[in-house]
């Protein structure tokens, strides 16, 4: 296990994109992949040749309460499918946790293509989201709808050029949202550049200027085939955003169907229309998954609200998080009183953010409990006035 050099990166690049079965990287594409990689954030394995990699790159996550705090969005992990099962995936995982750790960082997250590999790492489902269609024909706005400032449309260069910060300069009010850091967007550009539908950045103008955008796309196979408006990001600042963009959207000429997907569970859309059967809800299920790789630090990190508890917490691929936990309004600090609550480090990331009341994790046996009112008080700690939402894929 070592970091690689920058002339690795392409090959790390390429081993993991033959593990979701796809083709390696072109000439053309790597002119914006190279700008994907942080210098010194990509492991690889080597078994006399490279057969495993992971990399992440440096942001920062917004808790409960509005502060932010370091995270190690990560990314790119793959293992050779002829080395698979021999420990490698393991070793990458510890070995990337622990420089984390050393770095400071108390938090490491990721987007799982599979839900079974990350929970005996520590990672745990902490947000969670819904897709939905809108059938154009059936979606009347309601007349009591607020209309929203001006739409601003942005050519492709402008959008590339100005969304990096008008997306930092909005409001991250929901947990979980992460910042966009440099080594982010060219991810972005490419799949703007290589779509095949035009990439649209329509931005809203509130009184004290943008305030909110989406960028879509609209698909269709043939001229008079259903055309589909997807959309591809979307955030607001404002409810006059959000409800002066819909307008927009919903005024887009020769569209049939509007496709949103892995949004907010509360985003109140269907509450514009005379018909809220004109949304229909397309599926949902897990978006972000969390490591308190300090968990000290990170359970000090965020506010409560309630009567204290203590957790004892088990880490086995970080060892020195181990240990009991009280958690009261005023913090979190390392105790040697007896445990309310015991439950592994997933476990723990899993209410962290407030998408599962530690109450429902015990129902399924994934907490203990060791007092009559470990749990009530838990779920009154770690409840969130809104549901935890990422909204950044990487």
């Amino acid at each position: 296990m070592r970091t690689l050099r920058p002339d690795e990166h392409r090959a790390a690049v390429d081993l993991f994109r033959s593990t979701l079965h796809v083709v390696g990287t072109t000439d053309e594409a790597w002119k914006f992949a190279e700008h994907m990689l942080q210098p010194g954030r990509t492991l690889g394995a080597f078994d006399t040749e490279l057969i495993g990699t992971a990399r992440s790159f440096d942001a920062e996550i917004t808790l409960p309460g509005g502060l932010r705090a370091g995270v190690a969005a990560v990314t790119g992990v793959g293992v050779r499918p002829d080395r698979t099962r021999r420990g490698v995936l393991t070793e990458l995982m510890r070995t990337q946790l622990s420089d984390v750790a050393a770095r400071g960082l108390p938090f490491a997250a990721l987007r799982a293509s599979e839900g079974v590999i990350y929970n005996r790492f520590g990672y745990g489902i902490t947000t969670r989201s819904r897709s939905y269609e809108i059938d154009r024909r059936r979606a009347v706005l309601r007349p009591d709808v607020p209309a929203g400032g001006q739409i601003e449309l942005w050519p492709l260069d402008t959008a590339l050029a100005r969304l990096p910060e008008l997306y930092a300069s909005l409001p991250h009010t929901r947990p979980a949202m992460i910042t966009r850091p440099a080594y982010w967007w060219p991810g972005w550009e490419r799949h703007a550049r290589e779509a095949t539908s035009p990439v649209v950045t329509a931005v809203h103008h509130g009184a004290r200027g943008p305030d909110g955008y989406v960028v879509y796309a609209v698909e269709r196979k043939h001229w008079n085939d259903p055309a589909v408006l997807e959309i591809i990001s979307l955030h607001t600042a404002t409810g006059e955003a959000f409800n002066g963009l819909w307008r927009y959207l919903l005024g887009v000429d020769l569209i049939d169907t509007l496709r949103a997907e892995e949004r907010p569970v509360d985003e109140p859309t269907e509450l514009l229309f005379t018909d809220i059967r004109a949304v229909r809800d397309t599926g949902g299920g897990d978006e972000l998954w969390l490591r308190l790789v300090d968990v000290p630090a990170a359970l000090a990190a965020r506010e409560y609200d309630g009567e204290p508890v203590v957790l004892e917490v088990v880490d086995p691929l970080l060892e020195t998080n181990s240990g009991r936990y009280e958690v009261s309004r005023d913090g979190a600090r390392r105790t040697g009183a007896s445990a309310d609550l015991r439950l592994g480090v997933d476990a723990l990331a899993m209410a962290y953010l407030g998408a599962w009341r530690p109450s429902v994790l015990a129902a399924a046996g994934r907490i203990q409990p060791a007092s009559p009112f470990g749990l009530e008080r838990a779920d009154r700690l770690f409840a969130t006035p809104v549901p935890a939402w990422c909204g950044t894929h990487f």
